[in-house]
């Protein structure tokens, strides 16, 4: 992706012809939130930034308000007004489904009673942006590249909504991993996916069948952090809406039935300086320098305390259990698909990190920042590597500690990490904790069908 400034998008857009355009912003649940736009007013937008309600900080997922959440930033408190947003020029694109018309992500601030403007402690693209910087001020560059599996039915909004989504009819039947038969039977589906995200500045190395009726893979090309996370959340809004042009809906939600394996959104990352690879030491019999090390050890130390920004859903931790290709502990080795952090030694290019914690219904914003301010924590401090690496199978390995089981775990960890609110600050893990309660009491306080079958005749 180019690096455009304001003047040559707008030169760009000028050539299009356009007369709307699309942008957008991402909520604290990673949920792409956005409008459509006049060509006159993004070209105001572009030079001095637009408003937009703050409401999208100020809800939940299914747009139901927080109330008696502790979210301070807005609510019936603050009467929910604009925030500031600004457009990056530098996430211009056109999207090739909607007849070419420009798009652009923005982030949001806060300005002060001068005029003076700060990144609005609440705003996941923002969070990351002051991650990255981090890591710049350090001499590093950080490279991500997400993979995300997800499945895909034969079912439209309407139609699964009338099932009440119970019983949705999968695009595939059977397990099928690596399958040509099935990438062959739903080409068109195959092709858009690979074509269209390409031209919408989305690229994918790579994308097949995985385990599972209607699953698919997709790695999306590595690239600078920030760069990574506006891929992988435009990845996921571009495949819906792909999906729907050919009568298929994807779902990215980490664990859709029991009886299935559940949906990862692993993150493989490197540290970059002068065009070298500072993971990558050639003389060590894993490929691992000392920073790579302490790296990895800030990751393995600060997992338990993260946790809820790589798994930050209640559905998140129906993945994360034992011998379903998710890890349940804070453990690393070499090659090895059983733990939480996978190193992968290879040569200065691609000698990286693979974290496997994440699920497809991250956020990639906040796991991104969660894995890279983890990492740059270990490095920082120079922290050791807790434990030696596992050999064998990570569930049974002994001598590392447990992820935590649930969101409410998890939040709660996050709440008291003084780690966390030191790289992320406080306003932003206050928030983030207050809504992930929030979403603890939702699902306390719903009826299942686990319940009405399990209770109603002989309870």
């Amino acid at each position: 992706m180019s690096r455009l400034k304001v003047e040559d998008v707008l030169r760009e857009i000028s050539q299009t012809g356009a007369r709307r355009a699309k942008v957008a912003i991402t909520d604290i649940d990673g949920v792409l939130r956005g409008k459509y736009i006049s060509v006159d007013k993004l070209r105001s937008a572009l030079s001095g930034g637009f408003g937009f309600c703050d409401v999208v900080f100020g809800w939940d997922s299914s747009d139901v308000c927080y109330e008696d959440a502790g979210v301070e930033y807005t609510g019936w408190h603050t009467g929910y007004p604009d925030a500031e947003a600004r457009l990056d020029p530098t996430t211009f694109r056109t999207i090739p489904w909607e007849e070419g018309i420009p798009f652009l992500l923005g982030h949001f601030v806060k300005v002060g009673p001068d005029g003076e403007e700060a990144p609005l402690p609440v705003c996941p693209r923002q969070l990351l942006r002051r991650i990255v910087a981090m890591a710049g001020d350090m001499g590093l560059a950080a490279k991500f590249g997400m993979e995300f599996e997800w499945f895909n039915f034969r079912e439209t909004p309407d139609s699964l909504a009338a099932k009440g989504h119970q019983n949705p009819d999968p695009l595939t039947p059977g397990m099928f991993g690596y399958s040509v038969l099935r990438s062959s039977l739903n080409s068109p589906f195959f092709r858009d996916l690979m074509e269209l995200t390409a031209d919408f500045g989305v690229p994918l190395e790579g994308l097949h069948t995985e385990t599972g009726p209607g699953v698919f893979e997709a790695a999306i090309t590595v690239d600078d952090a920030l760069e990574a996370a506006d891929r992988a959340v435009l990845f996921k809004s571009a495949a819906r809406e792909i999906g729907y042009r050919h009568g298929i809906m994807p779902t990215f939600m980490a664990k859709w039935n029991t009886a299935l394996p559940g949906c990862s959104g692993h993150m493989h990352q490197s540290l970059w300086r002068d065009g070298s690879n500072v993971f990558f030491d050639a003389d060590d019999p894993n490929r691992m320098s000392d920073t790579f090390r302490h790296y990895l050890a800030g990751q393995l130390t600060l997992l338990p305390e993260i946790l809820a920004l790589m798994a930050p859903t209640i559905n998140s931790y129906k993945r994360l259990v034992e011998g379903m290709w998710a890890p349940t502990r804070a453990n690393w080795a070499i090659d090895n698909r059983t733990v939480a952090l996978r190193v992968i030694p290879g040569s200065n290019k691609s000698t990286r990190l693979e974290t496997r914690v994440s699920g497809s219904d991250v956020n990639p914003y906040l796991a991104v920042a969660a894995a890279l301010a983890a990492g740059l924590y270990g490095i920082r401090n120079k922290l050791a590597l807790p434990s030696e690496p596992v050999v064998g199978n990570g569930y049974t390995a002994e001598g590392h500690p447990r992820l935590p089981g649930s969101l409410a775990e998890a939040a709660d960890a996050l709440d008291r990490s003084t780690a966390a609110r030191e790289l992320f600050g406080d306003a932003f893990v206050d928030h983030f904790v207050a809504s992930r309660r929030w979403e603890v009491r939702q699902f306390k306080a719903a009826v299942t069908d686990w319940e009405m079958k399990r209770y109603f005749e002989i309870i």
